[in-house]
């Protein structure tokens, strides 16, 4: 077992740490990109409250609620549709980053639950409106559901692009384990993908530098 990772079992019996649970909810298409690219599926993520992109889901309570409960009651708040979340959709479990939580104590650790469901197109664009129409989290700790692309464009934008965006806690490395694993990306493509978005990310950076100066420089003037 990888580093970090955990069963069912061992992540329930951890005393006194936190439970939370995401799901990636995907469904396989035929529509195309401008009529020509296909796009072959659809992945749910979310840009959060706090301007990081992430999977649907929040923390649960393991002492009053199944993990599987949990995840759908928060379901029902952020996308505004009740989804019936199943063990079988039960992907891994794992402790979360230093990052994601506010201590490294092992009283507070914090354990994060992924899921996968597949679901129909329609299903899918069923959710979306939900979550921008009635969801009760909408425009407060969702502030919009966002699909990822997984094609590549001529300018090399798409799946690169995207993976250099900001992700919390280890969302983005779920995303690309669940590509590999379900065959929804061949292994050279995301590589080629990672690749050039490690590029991207520098060529980000130093643009903030640029943007960064142009402030400090009117900062000074008032």
């Amino acid at each position: 077992m990888a580093s970090g990772q955990l069963s069912r079992a061992e992540a329930l019996a951890c005393s006194g740490c936190r439970h939370a649970c995401h799901v990636m909810l995907y469904c396989d298409t035929k529509s195309q990109l401008f009529g020509r690219l296909p796009i072959r599926h659809i992945i749910l993520m979310q840009m959060r409250f706090d301007g990081l992109l992430g999977f649907p889901g929040g923390f649960v309570k393991p002492s009053e609620e199944t993990l599987e409960a949990g995840l759908s009651r928060e379901l029902l708040e952020e996308l505004g549709v009740a989804l019936p979340i199943s063990v079988e959709d039960h992907a891994d479990s794992c402790y979360a980053p230093a990052s994601s939580h506010s201590s490294s104590s092992p009283s507070s650790r914090l354990i994060t639950h992924f899921y996968v469901k597949k679901m129909e197109e329609e299903q899918i664009k069923e959710v979306e409106r939900a979550a921008a129409s009635i969801a009760t989290d909408h425009g407060q700790e969702v502030l919009g559901m966002v699909r990822v692309p997984l094609y590549t464009t001529k300018g090399g934008g798409g799946l690169a692009a995207f993976l250099s965006h900001s992700f919390i806690g280890n969302a983005r490395s779920q995303l690309a384990d669940s590509l590999l694993r379900l065959n929804l990306v061949a292994p050279e493509e995301l590589h080629k993908a990672l690749t050039r978005s490690l590029k991207i990310h520098t060529h980000t950076s130093e643009d903030l530098q640029v943007a960064f100066a142009l402030t400090e420089a009117k900062r000074k003037r008032f």
